[in-house]
């Protein structure tokens, strides 16, 4: 009896301990394959796994000269679990922070995790980083990560260059490659050629002691990777065109946009009122952008391709083109003008009557453009007046009107084209060209971007053909990653005979003695543009005037709007013409225009 009862006793014992050590066993296993909190608390006491992130590529204009560069800077990293602070107000006067800010930060650290490192505070300069981590071996869990900031040597071309910020959960949940605290190209080139430009991260191992000090490499580096800098871009921007466009728009409200006619590369984009790039950088960007944000002139806007206007009469020469092309008039086409009494449209200049086609456009005689807008709607080689205008809304998309290029421009508006659907469910079906006869002198529905104006500048001066507006001229050295449809060739379906007809109208708002524009011409080289005066229901007109230089080869074709600033030949033609000068003859010799311009403000 006894030895049964000592055995049961031996079995029970054995069951417990066998029981405990299983226990023990499935513990352990916990502890060391799922959770990782010990094994991350070790390895950061020892351990410490640095990012290395690569340099931006560098962004030059057309000549090589810089545009963006980087400068070195820095980001102080917080591993809560190791986070000993004695003294609180010591580190926020070291840091430069507030109470309140110093507790905000180390708590959205610790929500992200307590055990591994996160951005404490981000962006610091060169100047403070040296002063900071001489006494940084105070505060264990605190350390260094070294990263670049964006400079800009000239204060210019702001929304063409964009800005970089910090990630935020979209941009985390779009791609993979970013963790919290990254940098990502926020808007223009910065944004859109972000792949590019952004490189890639490498990695550092490094050991640290008890006291947070950076004992070297892990294993002699044989872990780290080096990082890769990004790829360099050289956009088609003139550096020197950009500053002088801007330099001549200061206290203006508008914009300018100048492309190369041959190529599509956009020259200058001016936007005003605008601001220096450098207020988007480091630890003031949230700040500046709210202050911009909350600005009642929106500098944040970019007129140039987020503004939209009626084109007014520089429209008028693409309404001549299409009528031209379709048959309704030809060149020697004449309608009479009797000036201020002229019916439904009447005119607002003195000249000669009856008027062609290329006298109308020189002198901009609104009745001859409705008659001439009336024959392409009751144009025989057509079924109806509906289905005319259908032709007649698709000769403006081959213009590039009406909808977006689709290149490298982020954010771009696409302006209106008013449709056949539109009318029909406007006037119920029932309308005809007289219903809608203000666009035959741009105005009405039609609204248009200053980029699409100067793109419509380009095609005449090419007679036909242009390539869509972008901002890469080059990427990378070689330049085989330049995107194919950068360099296709657009086709209106414009005869070109009827260009030459019309370039040279354009010539004589230069040249001719009721130019309007003759009081701008320069005898360094001929160039060919077009007045406009915008009706603005909100106050004084706008002026607009488009052009291209020099008249038998172009190199330039440009576009001015400025806002309420009363006729096209006042304002926004002296600016055109100054910058081609600048552009084509790298001088300008008109000192007193120019100072016209620089010391007159308009809003």
């Amino acid at each position: 009896m006894a030895d049964r009862q000592y055995a049961f006793r031996k079995h029970t014992i054995t069951l417990i301990i066998l029981l405990v050590g299983f226990v023990f066993l499935v513990r352990l296993f916990y502890l060391q394959i799922i959770d990782q909190t010990y094994k991350l608390s070790s390895q950061n006491n020892v351990l410490r796994f640095v990012t290395q992130y690569p340099a931006r590529g560098t962004i030059f204009d057309r000549n090589g000269e810089l545009l963006v560069y980087n400068e070195a800077a820095y980001d102080l990293l917080v591993i809560p679990r190791q986070a000993e602070i004695i003294d609180t107000m010591e580190f926020c006067r070291l840091l430069r922070l507030d109470i309140e800010s110093f507790r905000a930060r180390l708590q959205k650290a610790r929500m992200h995790s307590r055990y591994r490192p996160s951005v404490f505070l981000e962006q610091i300069s060169k100047e403070d980083y040296g002063f900071i981590v001489e006494k940084l071996y105070k505060y264990p869990g605190f350390f260094f990560q070294s990263r670049t900031l964006r400079k800009y040597p000239q204060p210019i071309a702001a929304h063409i260059l964009g800005d970089v910020g910090e990630v935020n959960n979209n941009d985390l949940e779009r791609d993979k490659h970013y963790r919290m605290g990254d940098y990502i190209g926020k808007s223009g080139i910065e944004r859109f050629y972000e792949k590019y430009l952004r490189g890639r991260k490498g990695l550092k191992v490094v050991m640290v002691d008890v006291h947070n000090r950076d004992k070297g490499s892990f294993q002699e580096g044989r872990y780290d990777t080096l990082p890769v800098t990004g790829i360099n871009l050289h956009l088609g921007i003139d550096a020197a065109l950009q500053y002088y466009g801007e330099k001549l728009m200061k206290n203006k409200i508008g914009s300018v946009v100048a492309i190369d006619p041959a190529t599509g590369e956009i020259l200058a984009m001016v936007t005003s009122p605008g601001y220096d790039p450098n207020l988007l950088v480091g630890r003031v960007r949230g700040e500046n952008f709210n202050l911009m944000l909350k600005d009642t002139s929106k500098p944040l806007i970019n007129r140039a391709i987020g503004g939209t206007y009626p084109p007014g009469s520089t429209f008028k020469m693409i309404n001549a083109l299409v009528a031209l092309q379709s048959g309704a008039i030809t060149e020697n086409t004449q309608f009479s003008c009797q000036g201020k009494g002229s019916q439904p449209i009447r005119c607002t200049h003195d000249h000669s009557s009856p008027l062609s086609v290329q006298l109308a456009i020189e002198h901009s005689c609104n009745p001859f453009f409705w008659n001439t807008f009336r024959n392409t709607l009751t144009n025989n080689r057509f079924k109806n007046q509906k289905e005319a205008f259908e032709y007649w809304n698709k000769m403006m998309k081959a213009f590039g009107l009406g909808h977006k290029f689709d290149t490298d421009i982020p954010f771009e508006v696409a302006g209106n084209i008013p449709s056949r659907e539109y009318y029909d469910k406007v006037y119920r079906g029932s309308w005809n060209a007289l219903t809608v006869r203000s666009l035959s002198i741009g105005q009405g529905e039609i609204l248009l971007t200053p980029l699409q104006l100067a793109n419509l500048a380009a095609v005449i001066g090419n007679e036909g053909y242009y390539y869509p507006p972008h901002f890469v001229k080059q990427i990378g050295e070689k330049n085989e990653l330049l995107p194919e449809k950068l360099t296709t060739k657009i086709e209106t379906g414009v005869e070109a005979k009827y260009f030459k007809l019309v370039k040279q109208a354009m010539l004589d708002v230069f040249e001719g003695g009721g130019g309007t524009a003759r009081r701008y011409k320069t005898t360094a080289f001929q160039a060919a543009g077009k007045t406009g005066t915008v009706q603005n229901p909100h106050g004084k007109d706008h002026s607009m005037f488009m052009a291209f230089a020099p008249y038998e080869k172009p190199t330039i074709a440009i576009a001015v709007i400025v806002e309420n600033a009363g006729y096209g030949s006042t304002w926004a033609a002296p600016i055109a013409s100054l910058m081609m000068e600048q552009y084509i003859t790298g001088e300008v010799k008109r000192p007193e225009l120019e100072d016209r311009i620089y010391n007159t403000a308009i809003y």
